[in-house]
């Protein structure tokens, strides 16, 4: 996995530079934004400081973005303030406070390379249930047979999986598998949710893998 860093701050470029070649990444470690759409092809994620010497990280990232509109990026920065994290979340898909702990910026790439299916494991283990995410094969190990579902409740179960705790609203959901806007009272994903559980789930009455947030959506517990 190639990732672009950009940070101007040696000290803590060091650190993370070196922490996340440990961790097996190919890291390209710049500290200024001047080249860094030179460096955009090919890259699987970009980490990006906000304040930086010449172009600020918020430019540079509108830039990568709009080159690059599937490229994951992470803006990370000491400025805590709502309307400085919503400007980020505009274009970026996550935006961290320094300090923060290696550990949690290495989970938060993680979830975003399988978000952008730039990795996929070979096979995942969801309680009672085995997945191939590149064959898009489902099995009961507690039975031992595979379980067939439709390509919609394939598509949801996937979504779902790429978002792992994350709590979907019913738009995103709707919206991501069925390309189309969301009407609030359709049933459709609904009725979809329910055959679903009722091929996955132990006890479809009482679900432990595809959990009803209230009022919300959905939010697949491994």
């Amino acid at each position: 996995m190639n990732i672009l860093y950009v940070e101007d701050e040696e000290e803590l470029g060091v650190w993370v530079y070196q922490d996340l070649t440990k961790r097996g990444y190919q890291v390209t470690w710049l500290k200024s934004g001047e080249c860094a759409l030179e460096r955009a092809e090919d890259l699987d994620l970009a980490i990006l400081d906000v304040m930086l010497p010449g172009l600020d990280g918020f430019s540079i990232g509108k830039r990568l973005k709009k080159a690059s509109p599937k490229l994951p990026i992470i803006m990370l920065s000491a400025r805590s303030q709502v309307d400085d994290k919503l400007e980020g979340l505009q274009f970026a898909d996550d935006y961290m406070t320094k300090p923060f702990h290696p550990d949690e910026l290495a989970a938060r790439i993680s979830v975003l390379l399988r978000r952008f299916d730039k990795i996929m494991p070979t096979v995942v283990k969801i309680q009672h249930l085995r997945y191939y995410p590149k064959q898009y094969q489902l099995f009961d190990d507690e039975l031992q047979e595979e379980i067939i579902l439709t390509s919609k409740q394939l598509q949801i179960f996937d979504y779902l999986l790429k978002h792992t705790g994350q709590i979907m609203t019913k738009e995103q959901i709707y919206e991501s598998i069925w390309e189309a806007d969301f009407f609030e009272g359709d049933k459709t994903l609904m009725v979809h949710i329910r055959y679903l559980r009722e091929k996955i789930e132990k006890d479809p009455a009482k679900p432990t893998i595809i959990e009803t947030i209230r009022g919300i959506g959905y939010r697949l517990k491994q």
